[in-house]
Protein backbone atom coordinates (compact mmCIF):
# COMPACT_ATOMS: atom_id res chain seq x y z
CA UNK A 1 0.00 0.00 0.00
CA UNK A 2 1.62 3.22 -1.16
CA UNK A 3 0.01 5.57 1.35
CA UNK A 4 -1.39 4.33 4.63
CA UNK A 5 -4.58 5.65 6.11
CA UNK A 6 -2.66 7.07 9.06
CA UNK A 7 -0.49 9.13 6.69
CA UNK A 8 -3.61 10.84 5.34
CA UNK A 9 -5.49 11.28 8.62
CA UNK A 10 -4.48 11.32 12.25
CA UNK A 11 -6.47 8.16 12.85
CA UNK A 12 -5.19 7.69 16.39
CA UNK A 13 -6.52 11.12 17.36
CA UNK A 14 -9.81 10.56 15.56
CA UNK A 15 -10.34 7.21 17.27
CA UNK A 16 -10.19 8.88 20.69
CA UNK A 17 -13.48 10.61 19.82
CA UNK A 18 -15.24 7.23 19.54
CA UNK A 19 -15.41 5.56 22.97
CA UNK A 20 -17.08 2.45 21.54
CA UNK A 21 -13.80 1.59 19.83
CA UNK A 22 -12.34 0.99 23.29
CA UNK A 23 -14.63 -2.00 23.75
CA UNK A 24 -13.17 -5.48 23.82
CA UNK A 25 -15.43 -8.30 22.68
CA UNK A 26 -15.42 -12.06 22.61
CA UNK A 27 -12.05 -13.44 23.66
CA UNK A 28 -10.92 -9.99 24.86
CA UNK A 29 -10.35 -8.73 21.35
CA UNK A 30 -10.53 -5.01 20.43
CA UNK A 31 -13.55 -4.04 18.37
CA UNK A 32 -12.93 -3.68 14.63
CA UNK A 33 -15.94 -1.85 13.22
CA UNK A 34 -16.35 -2.46 9.47
CA UNK A 35 -20.10 -1.95 9.09
CA UNK A 36 -20.00 1.76 8.30
CA UNK A 37 -22.14 1.54 5.16
CA UNK A 38 -25.01 0.43 7.39
CA UNK A 39 -24.38 2.93 10.19
CA UNK A 40 -21.28 4.85 11.15
CA UNK A 41 -20.17 5.32 14.73
CA UNK A 42 -20.96 8.58 16.54
CA UNK A 43 -18.15 10.77 17.90
CA UNK A 44 -18.32 12.31 21.36
CA UNK A 45 -18.71 15.91 20.06
CA UNK A 46 -21.96 14.92 18.34
CA UNK A 47 -23.27 13.21 21.45
CA UNK A 48 -22.20 16.21 23.55
CA UNK A 49 -24.03 18.66 21.26
CA UNK A 50 -27.24 16.68 21.59
CA UNK A 51 -26.80 16.34 25.35
CA UNK A 52 -26.32 20.10 25.63
CA UNK A 53 -29.64 20.64 23.89
CA UNK A 54 -31.42 18.25 26.25
CA UNK A 55 -29.66 19.57 29.34
CA UNK A 56 -29.74 23.32 28.67
CA UNK A 57 -32.43 24.40 26.18
CA UNK A 58 -34.75 21.47 25.58
CA UNK A 59 -37.82 23.00 23.95
CA UNK A 60 -39.88 22.79 20.80
CA UNK A 61 -39.02 25.01 17.83
CA UNK A 62 -41.04 27.74 16.12
CA UNK A 63 -43.79 27.44 18.73
CA UNK A 64 -42.75 29.47 21.76
CA UNK A 65 -41.76 33.00 22.66
CA UNK A 66 -39.79 31.91 25.70
CA UNK A 67 -35.98 31.88 25.62
CA UNK A 68 -35.53 28.11 25.48
CA UNK A 69 -37.72 27.85 22.40
CA UNK A 70 -35.89 30.73 20.79
CA UNK A 71 -32.51 29.09 21.42
CA UNK A 72 -33.73 25.74 20.10
CA UNK A 73 -35.23 27.38 17.00
CA UNK A 74 -32.01 29.19 16.20
CA UNK A 75 -29.95 26.01 16.66
CA UNK A 76 -32.33 24.01 14.47
CA UNK A 77 -32.32 26.63 11.73
CA UNK A 78 -28.54 26.89 11.93
CA UNK A 79 -28.38 23.15 11.31
CA UNK A 80 -30.21 23.61 8.00
CA UNK A 81 -27.78 26.38 7.07
CA UNK A 82 -24.77 24.19 7.89
CA UNK A 83 -26.05 21.26 5.84
CA UNK A 84 -26.90 23.55 2.92
CA UNK A 85 -23.36 24.92 2.88
CA UNK A 86 -21.88 21.43 3.29
CA UNK A 87 -23.54 20.11 0.11
CA UNK A 88 -23.46 23.30 -1.96
CA UNK A 89 -27.15 24.17 -1.77
CA UNK A 90 -28.26 27.78 -2.21
CA UNK A 91 -29.73 28.01 1.27
CA UNK A 92 -31.82 26.44 4.01
CA UNK A 93 -34.91 26.66 1.80
CA UNK A 94 -33.50 23.74 -0.21
CA UNK A 95 -32.73 21.51 2.79
CA UNK A 96 -35.54 19.43 4.28
CA UNK A 97 -34.95 17.29 7.35
CA UNK A 98 -36.58 13.86 7.17
CA UNK A 99 -35.92 10.76 9.25
CA UNK A 100 -33.64 9.01 6.72
CA UNK A 101 -32.76 8.60 3.03
CA UNK A 102 -35.75 6.33 2.53
CA UNK A 103 -38.22 8.96 3.67
CA UNK A 104 -36.46 11.58 1.55
CA UNK A 105 -36.87 9.45 -1.58
CA UNK A 106 -40.47 8.66 -0.67
CA UNK A 107 -41.16 12.38 -0.27
CA UNK A 108 -40.09 12.97 -3.87
CA UNK A 109 -41.91 9.92 -5.17
CA UNK A 110 -45.20 10.78 -3.49
CA UNK A 111 -45.15 14.57 -3.77
CA UNK A 112 -43.75 14.75 -7.29
CA UNK A 113 -44.39 11.29 -8.72
CA UNK A 114 -48.08 10.89 -7.92
CA UNK A 115 -48.75 14.39 -9.25
CA UNK A 116 -46.74 14.24 -12.48
CA UNK A 117 -46.52 10.59 -13.62
CA UNK A 118 -49.05 8.74 -15.72
CA UNK A 119 -49.40 6.13 -18.46
CA UNK A 120 -46.77 6.64 -21.14
CA UNK A 121 -44.24 8.14 -18.72
CA UNK A 122 -41.08 6.24 -17.87
CA UNK A 123 -39.08 6.12 -14.66
CA UNK A 124 -35.47 5.10 -15.31
CA UNK A 125 -33.38 3.68 -12.47
CA UNK A 126 -30.28 1.47 -12.26
CA UNK A 127 -29.94 -2.23 -11.54
CA UNK A 128 -27.82 -1.41 -8.50
CA UNK A 129 -30.44 0.66 -6.65
CA UNK A 130 -31.08 0.25 -2.94
CA UNK A 131 -34.60 -0.92 -2.10
CA UNK A 132 -35.29 2.58 -0.78
CA UNK A 133 -35.35 3.80 -4.37
CA UNK A 134 -36.22 0.65 -6.32
CA UNK A 135 -39.24 -0.41 -4.29
CA UNK A 136 -40.50 3.16 -3.97
CA UNK A 137 -40.43 3.91 -7.70
CA UNK A 138 -41.76 0.43 -8.45
CA UNK A 139 -44.85 1.10 -6.36
CA UNK A 140 -45.34 4.65 -7.64
CA UNK A 141 -45.14 3.36 -11.22
CA UNK A 142 -47.83 0.80 -10.47
CA UNK A 143 -50.10 3.43 -8.96
CA UNK A 144 -49.67 5.90 -11.81
CA UNK A 145 -49.40 3.54 -14.80
CA UNK A 146 -45.88 4.70 -15.56
CA UNK A 147 -43.27 2.25 -16.82
CA UNK A 148 -40.14 1.38 -14.82
CA UNK A 149 -36.97 0.83 -16.87
CA UNK A 150 -33.52 -0.22 -15.70
CA UNK A 151 -30.03 0.87 -16.71
CA UNK A 152 -27.85 -2.24 -16.93
CA UNK A 153 -24.39 -2.96 -15.58
CA UNK A 154 -21.10 -3.98 -17.13
CA UNK A 155 -19.43 -7.24 -16.11
CA UNK A 156 -17.08 -5.38 -13.75
CA UNK A 157 -19.95 -3.72 -11.87
CA UNK A 158 -20.01 -0.31 -13.50
CA UNK A 159 -23.03 1.45 -14.88
CA UNK A 160 -23.42 0.69 -18.57
CA UNK A 161 -23.69 4.17 -20.06
CA UNK A 162 -24.69 2.81 -23.47
CA UNK A 163 -27.64 1.20 -21.68
CA UNK A 164 -28.33 4.56 -20.05
CA UNK A 165 -28.44 6.24 -23.46
CA UNK A 166 -30.92 3.63 -24.67
CA UNK A 167 -33.16 3.82 -21.61
CA UNK A 168 -33.29 7.58 -21.14
CA UNK A 169 -35.42 9.10 -23.88
CA UNK A 170 -38.27 11.45 -24.68
CA UNK A 171 -40.73 9.42 -22.58
CA UNK A 172 -38.49 9.58 -19.51
CA UNK A 173 -39.97 11.65 -16.69
CA UNK A 174 -37.59 10.66 -13.87
CA UNK A 175 -34.03 9.39 -13.72
CA UNK A 176 -33.25 8.07 -10.23
CA UNK A 177 -29.76 6.77 -9.50
CA UNK A 178 -27.55 5.88 -6.59
CA UNK A 179 -24.39 8.02 -6.37
CA UNK A 180 -22.29 5.27 -4.75
CA UNK A 181 -23.55 1.68 -4.70
CA UNK A 182 -23.85 0.24 -1.21
CA UNK A 183 -23.01 -3.23 -2.58
CA UNK A 184 -20.63 -2.78 -5.50
CA UNK A 185 -19.00 0.38 -4.22
CA UNK A 186 -19.33 1.80 -7.72
CA UNK A 187 -19.13 5.58 -7.96
CA UNK A 188 -21.61 6.39 -10.68
CA UNK A 189 -21.21 9.26 -13.16
CA UNK A 190 -24.17 11.14 -11.70
CA UNK A 191 -23.24 14.39 -13.42
CA UNK A 192 -23.66 12.66 -16.78
CA UNK A 193 -26.93 11.04 -15.72
CA UNK A 194 -28.30 14.40 -14.57
CA UNK A 195 -27.35 15.95 -17.91
CA UNK A 196 -29.00 13.09 -19.80
CA UNK A 197 -32.17 13.48 -17.75
CA UNK A 198 -32.34 17.21 -18.36
CA UNK A 199 -31.74 16.78 -22.09
CA UNK A 200 -35.08 14.96 -22.14
CA UNK A 201 -36.86 17.33 -19.72
CA UNK A 202 -36.83 14.71 -16.95
CA UNK A 203 -35.99 15.32 -13.32
CA UNK A 204 -32.91 13.74 -11.75
CA UNK A 205 -33.11 12.19 -8.26
CA UNK A 206 -29.87 11.03 -6.66
CA UNK A 207 -29.46 8.71 -3.66
CA UNK A 208 -26.35 10.03 -1.92
CA UNK A 209 -26.47 7.92 1.24
CA UNK A 210 -23.06 6.34 0.58
CA UNK A 211 -21.50 9.37 -1.11
CA UNK A 212 -22.00 12.31 1.26
CA UNK A 213 -20.15 10.65 4.17
CA UNK A 214 -16.94 10.03 2.26
CA UNK A 215 -16.45 12.51 -0.57
CA UNK A 216 -17.14 16.15 -1.40
CA UNK A 217 -20.63 16.63 -2.85
CA UNK A 218 -21.80 19.81 -4.55
CA UNK A 219 -25.44 19.53 -5.55
CA UNK A 220 -25.29 22.90 -7.29
CA UNK A 221 -22.57 21.96 -9.73
CA UNK A 222 -24.12 18.50 -10.13
CA UNK A 223 -27.42 20.20 -11.02
CA UNK A 224 -29.44 17.38 -9.42
CA UNK A 225 -33.08 18.22 -8.90
CA UNK A 226 -33.26 16.18 -5.70
CA UNK A 227 -30.52 14.59 -3.60
CA UNK A 228 -31.10 12.39 -0.53
CA UNK A 229 -28.87 11.17 2.29
CA UNK A 230 -28.87 10.11 5.96
CA UNK A 231 -27.24 11.49 9.09
CA UNK A 232 -26.40 8.16 10.68
CA UNK A 233 -23.99 7.20 7.89
CA UNK A 234 -21.94 10.40 8.28
CA UNK A 235 -21.13 10.35 12.02
CA UNK A 236 -24.50 11.88 12.89
CA UNK A 237 -27.39 10.48 14.92
CA UNK A 238 -30.03 8.08 13.73
CA UNK A 239 -33.50 9.41 13.02
CA UNK A 240 -32.53 12.22 10.67
CA UNK A 241 -32.12 12.36 6.91
CA UNK A 242 -31.88 15.14 4.37
CA UNK A 243 -33.66 15.86 1.13
CA UNK A 244 -32.11 18.55 -1.00
CA UNK A 245 -34.41 19.95 -3.66
CA UNK A 246 -34.17 22.88 -6.03
CA UNK A 247 -36.17 25.71 -4.54
CA UNK A 248 -38.31 26.25 -7.62
CA UNK A 249 -39.36 22.58 -7.58
CA UNK A 250 -40.04 22.50 -3.86
CA UNK A 251 -42.19 25.61 -4.15
CA UNK A 252 -44.45 23.81 -6.62
CA UNK A 253 -44.67 20.50 -4.76
CA UNK A 254 -47.53 19.57 -2.48
CA UNK A 255 -46.46 18.49 1.02
CA UNK A 256 -45.96 14.80 1.74
CA UNK A 257 -47.19 15.04 5.34
CA UNK A 258 -49.76 17.39 6.87
CA UNK A 259 -50.22 18.77 10.38
CA UNK A 260 -48.66 21.32 12.66
CA UNK A 261 -45.71 23.57 11.79
CA UNK A 262 -46.05 23.07 8.03
CA UNK A 263 -48.95 25.50 7.77
CA UNK A 264 -49.18 29.26 7.47
CA UNK A 265 -52.97 29.66 7.79
CA UNK A 266 -55.77 27.20 8.51
CA UNK A 267 -59.52 27.77 8.33
CA UNK A 268 -62.39 25.30 8.40
CA UNK A 269 -62.38 25.38 4.61
CA UNK A 270 -58.74 25.46 3.51
CA UNK A 271 -55.08 25.64 4.49
CA UNK A 272 -52.04 27.52 3.24
CA UNK A 273 -48.56 26.06 3.56
CA UNK A 274 -45.60 27.45 5.45
CA UNK A 275 -42.47 28.73 3.71
CA UNK A 276 -39.61 26.41 2.79
CA UNK A 277 -38.28 24.20 4.20
CA UNK A 278 -40.85 24.03 7.02
CA UNK A 279 -43.59 23.28 4.50
CA UNK A 280 -42.25 19.71 4.38
CA UNK A 281 -41.45 19.27 8.09
CA UNK A 282 -44.83 18.53 9.67
CA UNK A 283 -45.13 18.10 13.41
CA UNK A 284 -42.34 18.34 15.95
CA UNK A 285 -39.18 17.87 13.88
CA UNK A 286 -35.96 15.99 14.80
CA UNK A 287 -34.57 18.88 16.83
CA UNK A 288 -31.83 17.12 18.80
CA UNK A 289 -30.95 15.06 15.75
CA UNK A 290 -30.65 18.18 13.60
CA UNK A 291 -28.33 19.74 16.16
CA UNK A 292 -26.32 16.51 16.21
CA UNK A 293 -26.14 16.47 12.42
CA UNK A 294 -24.83 20.04 12.45
CA UNK A 295 -22.04 18.96 14.77
CA UNK A 296 -21.29 15.93 12.56
CA UNK A 297 -20.95 18.25 9.57
CA UNK A 298 -18.57 20.44 11.57
CA UNK A 299 -16.57 17.36 12.54
CA UNK A 300 -16.25 16.12 8.95
CA UNK A 301 -15.29 19.57 7.71
CA UNK A 302 -12.60 19.82 10.40
CA UNK A 303 -11.02 16.70 8.92
CA UNK A 304 -11.62 17.71 5.29
CA UNK A 305 -13.78 15.80 2.82
CA UNK A 306 -10.98 15.61 0.25
CA UNK A 307 -8.74 13.96 2.83
CA UNK A 308 -11.53 11.59 3.88
CA UNK A 309 -12.00 10.52 0.27
CA UNK A 310 -8.27 9.85 -0.16
CA UNK A 311 -8.24 7.93 3.13
CA UNK A 312 -11.12 5.74 1.91
CA UNK A 313 -9.38 5.10 -1.41
CA UNK A 314 -6.18 4.16 0.40
CA UNK A 315 -7.99 1.67 2.63
CA UNK A 316 -9.83 0.14 -0.32
CA UNK A 317 -6.57 -0.13 -2.25
CA UNK A 318 -4.97 -1.98 0.63
CA UNK A 319 -8.01 -4.23 1.07
CA UNK A 320 -8.01 -5.12 -2.63
CA UNK A 321 -4.30 -5.88 -2.41
CA UNK A 322 -4.90 -8.28 0.49
CA UNK A 323 -7.96 -9.85 -1.15
CA UNK A 324 -6.10 -10.40 -4.44
CA UNK A 325 -3.87 -12.87 -2.62
CA UNK A 326 -6.91 -15.02 -1.74
CA UNK A 327 -7.77 -17.40 -4.59
CA UNK A 328 -11.07 -18.48 -3.04
CA UNK A 329 -12.58 -15.02 -2.44
CA UNK A 330 -14.62 -13.16 -5.06
CA UNK A 331 -14.90 -9.38 -4.74
CA UNK A 332 -17.74 -7.55 -6.51
CA UNK A 333 -17.52 -4.19 -8.22
CA UNK A 334 -14.80 -2.16 -9.93
CA UNK A 335 -11.17 -2.86 -9.13
CA UNK A 336 -9.91 0.72 -9.36
CA UNK A 337 -10.01 2.31 -5.86
CA UNK A 338 -10.46 5.74 -7.45
CA UNK A 339 -13.81 4.66 -8.94
CA UNK A 340 -15.35 3.02 -5.92
CA UNK A 341 -16.43 3.97 -2.45
CA UNK A 342 -14.96 2.74 0.81
CA UNK A 343 -16.54 -0.71 0.89
CA UNK A 344 -16.00 -4.23 -0.43
CA UNK A 345 -18.71 -6.86 -0.92
CA UNK A 346 -17.28 -10.34 -1.31
CA UNK A 347 -17.86 -14.07 -0.89
CA UNK A 348 -15.59 -16.79 0.44
CA UNK A 349 -16.02 -19.90 -1.68
CA UNK A 350 -18.35 -22.55 -0.14
CA UNK A 351 -18.88 -20.46 3.04
CA UNK A 352 -22.22 -18.68 3.44
CA UNK A 353 -21.83 -14.98 4.26
CA UNK A 354 -23.84 -15.42 7.46
CA UNK A 355 -21.42 -18.10 8.65
CA UNK A 356 -18.52 -15.88 7.73
CA UNK A 357 -20.02 -12.96 9.65
CA UNK A 358 -20.39 -15.16 12.72
CA UNK A 359 -16.72 -16.13 12.58
CA UNK A 360 -15.86 -12.45 12.17
CA UNK A 361 -17.87 -11.71 15.29
CA UNK A 362 -15.65 -14.16 17.16
CA UNK A 363 -12.73 -11.98 16.03
CA UNK A 364 -14.62 -8.87 17.25
CA UNK A 365 -14.97 -7.74 13.61
CA UNK A 366 -18.33 -6.20 12.72
CA UNK A 367 -19.28 -6.69 9.05
CA UNK A 368 -22.56 -6.95 7.17
CA UNK A 369 -23.87 -10.16 5.61
CA UNK A 370 -26.96 -10.56 3.46
CA UNK A 371 -28.35 -8.83 0.40
CA UNK A 372 -27.73 -5.27 1.70
CA UNK A 373 -31.22 -4.19 0.57
CA UNK A 374 -30.24 -4.90 -3.05
CA UNK A 375 -31.96 -8.22 -3.77
CA UNK A 376 -32.40 -7.59 -7.53
CA UNK A 377 -28.71 -6.71 -7.82
CA UNK A 378 -27.76 -9.95 -6.08
CA UNK A 379 -30.02 -11.79 -8.52
CA UNK A 380 -28.19 -10.01 -11.34
CA UNK A 381 -24.86 -11.19 -9.86
CA UNK A 382 -26.31 -14.72 -9.49
CA UNK A 383 -25.62 -14.86 -5.76
CA UNK A 384 -28.02 -15.12 -2.83
CA UNK A 385 -26.00 -12.96 -0.45
CA UNK A 386 -22.59 -11.43 0.17
CA UNK A 387 -20.40 -10.25 3.00
CA UNK A 388 -19.51 -6.56 3.15
CA UNK A 389 -16.72 -4.70 4.88
CA UNK A 390 -17.00 -0.91 4.83
CA UNK A 391 -14.46 1.61 6.07
CA UNK A 392 -14.48 5.11 7.53
CA UNK A 393 -12.33 7.78 9.12
CA UNK A 394 -11.42 5.75 12.23
CA UNK A 395 -10.39 2.62 10.32
CA UNK A 396 -6.79 1.72 9.59
CA UNK A 397 -4.91 -0.94 7.59
CA UNK A 398 -4.54 -3.12 10.67
CA UNK A 399 -8.35 -3.48 10.74
CA UNK A 400 -8.16 -5.04 7.29
CA UNK A 401 -5.45 -7.39 8.50
CA UNK A 402 -7.79 -8.63 11.24
CA UNK A 403 -10.52 -9.04 8.62
CA UNK A 404 -8.19 -11.26 6.58
CA UNK A 405 -7.36 -13.27 9.71
CA UNK A 406 -11.07 -13.89 10.17
CA UNK A 407 -11.43 -15.08 6.59
CA UNK A 408 -8.53 -17.46 7.09
CA UNK A 409 -10.16 -18.80 10.25
CA UNK A 410 -13.49 -19.33 8.48
CA UNK A 411 -11.74 -21.17 5.69
CA UNK A 412 -10.06 -23.45 8.18
CA UNK A 413 -13.31 -24.05 10.07
CA UNK A 414 -15.67 -24.68 7.16
CA UNK A 415 -13.44 -25.95 4.35
CA UNK A 416 -10.37 -27.69 5.74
Amino acid sequence: MGVTGSALLDVDRIRRDFPVLERRLGDDRPLVYLDNSATSLTPSPVVDAMATYYNEYNANVHRGLHQLSQEASIAYEDAHDAVAEFIGADGREEVIFTKNTTESLNLVAYSWGLEHLGPGDEVVITEMEHHAALVTWQQIARRTGATLRYIGLTDDGRLDMSSASERIGDDTAVVSAVHVSNTLGTVNPVDDLVDMAHEHDAIAVIDGAQAVPMRPVDVGSMDADFYAFSGHKMLGPTGIGVLYGKEELLQRLEPFLYGGSMIEKVTFDESRWNELPWKFEAGTPPIAEGIGLHRAVDYLESIGMDRIQRHEEALVSYALERFDALDDVEVYGPRDPATRGGLLAFNLETVHPHDLAQVMNDFAVAIRAGDHCTQPLHDRLDITASARASFYVYNQPSDIDVLIDGIDAARELFIA
